[in-house]
């Protein structure tokens, strides 16, 4: 049951991010991305009513309690990171970094949670690597001001903390209804998001946002919930090192979105990227 969560949760993070897309067009991708955090949470704990949950709020043990607020920390943390390294950084060289926290969460699950580590999954990692790296496009850097290497320490934190996020957010969930427990981790994140916000001054674009915006804005949280409840309630059940990779299909979706209501079309080298990343994924449900 729980692939079928990761896929449903995969599903859901690619039509989100061709919502995502489309409501930040005119709009701060940070002030989009708070506002989009509180539909996010409204969503999460009316799951959570829903379902019953919430009279297990007083149940939660210190330790679980700790790791889910370590999660969003490292949710929040990561953001702050990425950016930063966007700010000083090259494109591309920033992204690929940032994008090889799919095999780190592989590597962390094995070393911190005792997920095995076959040979068929070190081939999976490999795969998947090369495949997210052909993903890459390469652009023009916006200017030259890479400032040394402070952009691939800011990048690498980014990865590490977009792994941590995962495996932490793994031991938060185990004692705890996924429902619940996403819920919790989300305020978190709505708090960093909002810090983010207001460090940079960006809540004063709230009044200039469009109404269309405004609706793609809201469609995306609603998405970016639905993949988030399903995505821990698959963690929970299945092994991270495997319901990660698959979250990352939600790529395939985003492409088949991007080309069909964007128009955007797919050159042969992220193709081959893509099915790559598509095999390596496959390669690790057979094996698990």
């Amino acid at each position: 049951m729980w692939i079928a969560f990761a896929l449903a949760g995969a599903f859901f993070a690619g039509v989100m991010s061709i919502l995502a897309k489309i409501g930040i067009k005119n709009t701060d991708s940070n002030l989009a991305t708070a506002l989009r955090t509180v539909v996010v949470v409204v969503f999460a704990w009316l799951m959570v009513f829903v379902v019953g949950s919430q009279s297990t709020i007083l149940d939660i043990d210190a330790k679980s309690l700790v790791f889910l607020v370590l999660s969003g920390l490292a949710t929040g943390g990561s953001w702050l990171c990425y950016f930063r390294a966007l700010q000083i950084g090259d494109v591309n060289k920033v992204v690929p970094v940032d994008k090889s926290s799919t095999v780190l969460t592989m590597l962390l699950a094995f070393i911190f949670l005792g997920e095995g580590l076959t040979w068929p999954k070190v081939l999976a990692m490999g795969l998947i690597g090369i495949g997210t790296y052909l993903m890459i496009e390469r652009k023009e850097a916006a200017s030259g001001t890479s400032k040394g290497y402070q952009w691939l320490i800011y990048a690498g934190l980014s990865a590490v903390f977009a792994s941590l996020t995962a495996i932490l957010a793994k031991v938060g969930i185990a004692e705890v209804e996924s429902n619940l427990g996403t819920a919790i981790r989300t305020v978190v994140v709505l708090f960093m998001a909002w810090l983010i916000v207001f460090a940079q001054g960006r809540q004063r674009g709230i009044k200039h946002i469009e109404k269309r915006s405004w609706v793609f804005i809201g469609l995306s949280g609603l998405a970016t919930g639905l993949s988030w409840l399903c995505f821990y309630r698959a963690l929970q059940e299945g092994p991270a090192s495997v319901v990660v990779p698959i979250d990352k299909l939600s790529i395939v979706i985003t492409v088949a979105f991007g080309h069909f209501i964007l128009r955007e079309r797919l050159k042969k080298k992220p193709l081959v990227g893509l099915l790559i990343i598509v095999a390596g994924t496959l390669s690790l449900l057979m094996v698990s």
